[in-house]
């Protein structure tokens, strides 16, 4: 009985590993043109931004030691401004696939601190642009822009899609003239 149930968990995993596409990146990215200030203009919910209500943006910029520094910045329920800085590195020679981490550089030597961050969509003129996980647990559409045409966001939504990723758990980020 105890094989049946194995079995059973195997051919279940197996399954949905099947079912769950795989996540392509972006041919390549010009980190030269991906850094500078983004937008967020939706988002998964996730505990790390949990009290941002808004005005959320993200500015990148090139170190010397090839790295990026990362500055995100949102405006959380009571109005006041929140931000947390720190430092991604590229882990592909395309640069589609980066990790960041927010923790302490004395930690960095922690596999645990890195989280991904995959360019899965960019706009040629890299206008906008779309993050996501290989685990689908995070996404981000992002855009140079406060706002976003609605046929551009749709076809945000659709690179998304294609990755496997469920657009339907997308939250709208306001965004104001801060």
């Amino acid at each position: 009985m105890m094989a049946v149930v194995i079995l059973a968990g195997a051919l279940a995993a197996a399954l949905v590993a099947q079912t769950t596409p795989i996540v392509s990146t972006v041919e390549s990215v010009d980190l030269a043109r991906y850094v500078g200030d983004w937008f967020e203009i939706a988002r998964f919910p996730n505990r790390f931004q949990r009290g941002c209500a808004g005005d959320v943006r993200a500015t990148y910029a090139r170190r010397a030691d090839g790295r990026i520094d990362v500055i995100n910045r949102c405006c959380n329920v009571d109005g006041s401004m929140t931000s947390a800085r720190g430092v991604a590195r590229v882990v592909d020679p395309r640069g589609a696939k980066l990790k960041v981490r927010f923790a302490p550089a004395a930690l960095s030597f922690l596999p645990f601190v890195w989280g991904d961050y995959w360019v899965i969509g960019l706009d040629p003129d890299y206008r906008w642009a779309v993050v996501g996980t290989p685990d689908h647990a995070y996404l981000w559409i992002l855009s140079r822009t406060a706002t976003m045409d609605e046929a551009v966001y749709k076809g945000a939504l659709a690179r998304a899609t294609a990755n496997g990723f469920d657009t339907d758990r997308l939250v709208l980020t306001p965004q104001s003239s801060r």
